[in-house]
């Protein structure tokens, strides 16, 4: 996933920051508003997890700080729920003027309660999803009074959320008081995704149950069962993006991507890793893949490792090529099943080798043939699997050319 660094104005004038989350080396879809939770920032983890997974369906996903937050500028303190709205209408407004209009919406905890407040402003919203969203803002008022105690006398008062303080005003908590979110949800008129644990200690599920009830078709709830209110589980939040990116497809219209007949002249794969670990998103002929290192050695696991890809492609090479050849002979193979493990051995292990003095590269393939196939056509078969072209390059000799792009 690749990603911008933007800034952009809200309606008071104060610079916010931002991120634009963009599909590896192509031109997106479709572009979607997230809205943060209460305090987070655009870089909250399982945001990134979740945009990336719509990255991969061609969404680009603009993400900022709310004023006074991360990058963005101003006073905390001076904010409430109205201005986060406005806020997001201002974001909308930037994408459209500087890239495309927002076709999606998505809001976490209290960012998800600002997105229904926003979408009656950003018409050009096709669909809405929320993550854990709060359906009754005096309820959430009362929980931050009781954790801030009484508000001092001059109307101020501290919280403390995840290690951090924040200052509040009176004002943010009767903002929340005031505003009625029944009204705004009843008449979204646009699809609405509602996401929610049933574990959720911050914002109880039923505020899920509210949304949905008060919500018009079309409509979906999927419950995030396990997961806590921050999806601080990586594959929680992953979950929700794969789901999100599928879901949001049957509103939004993608483009299917047309495949003319490939170039094999210009057969290029683009891979690119970002800032930090080896997660490694890969896109070949617009086939989404992700590549990563074991976390054992530093990596998050979340993809084959680079050897397990060039395993793949002796694997499926091999497999192809004697599905072709018995089909071209007219041999009765129902299927071919490969199994591979590369390591390294001692040269002087290798009775091929010529080389007697370093480690080398050793791949173990067993080919499983399955089919009313004679022991001669079974011998033909091995022999075959020697040609693939995947084997016989990694047997030739390789020449590989670098440079830097200008």
């Amino acid at each position: 996933m690749q990603f911008q660094r933007l800034f952009f104005r809200n309606r008071e004038g104060k610079r916010l920051s931002a991120r634009l989350d963009l599909p590896v080396d192509e031109k997106p879809f479709a572009y979607a508003l997230f809205a943060h939770c209460f305090t987070c920032t655009k870089n909250f983890t399982a945001i990134v997890n979740i945009n990336r997974e719509l990255a991969r369906a061609g969404i680009a996903v603009l993400r900022f700080d709310f004023t006074g937050l991360g990058e963005s500028e101003g006073d905390f303190a001076e904010t409430n729920f109205t201005s986060n709205v406005s806020d997001l209408v201002a974001a909308a407004d930037f994408l459209k003027s500087d890239f495309e209009a927002p076709r999606l919406l998505i809001g976490h905890s209290l960012g998800g309660a600002a997105v229904l407040q926003a979408s009656a402003n950003i018409p050009s919203a096709s669909a809405l999803a929320t993550i854990a969203a709060p359906a009754n803002l005096s309820q959430m008022s009362g929980y931050l009074r009781s954790s801030t105690g009484e508000i001092a006398a001059d109307g101020e008062g501290h919280i403390g959320l995840a290690g951090r303080h924040f200052k509040i005003k009176k004002q943010f908590l009767d903002d929340l008081d005031r505003t009625r979110m029944e009204e705004s949800i009843r008449n979204l008129g646009k699809p609405l995704l509602v996401l929610h644990s049933p574990a959720d200690n911050i914002v109880d599920v039923e505020n899920a149950e509210r949304i949905f009830e008060a919500a018009r078709q079309p409509k979906s709830f999927v419950s995030l069962d396990g997961a806590d209110h921050l999806l601080s589980n990586r594959s929680d939040s992953q979950y929700v993006g794969v789901v999100l990116s599928a879901w949001v497809q049957k509103y939004i219209e993608l483009p299917r991507k047309a495949r003319p007949q490939r170039n094999l002249t210009d057969n290029r794969v683009v891979v690119r890793t970002g800032k930090s670990g080896f997660r490694t998103e890969i896109d070949a002929d617009g086939h989404s893949l992700i590549a990563d290192e074991p976390i054992s050695v530093g990596g998050s696991d979340t993809g084959p490792t680079p050897y397990d890809y060039l395993v793949t492609a002796l694997g499926s090479c091999t497999t192809m090529t004697l599905r072709m050849y018995a089909d071209r002979k007219g041999w009765p193979l129902e299927s071919v099943t490969v199994r591979l493990k590369h390591r390294k051995i001692h040269a002087s292990d290798c009775v091929q080798c010529e080389t007697r003095d370093e480690k080398i590269d050793q791949i173990d393939r067993e080919i499983e043939l399955a089919g009313p196939i004679t022991d001669d056509q079974r011998k033909r078969l091995l022999e075959i699997a020697d040609r693939c072209p995947v084997h016989r390059t990694l047997h030739s000799e390789v020449n590989v050319r670098s440079w830097l792009k200008e």
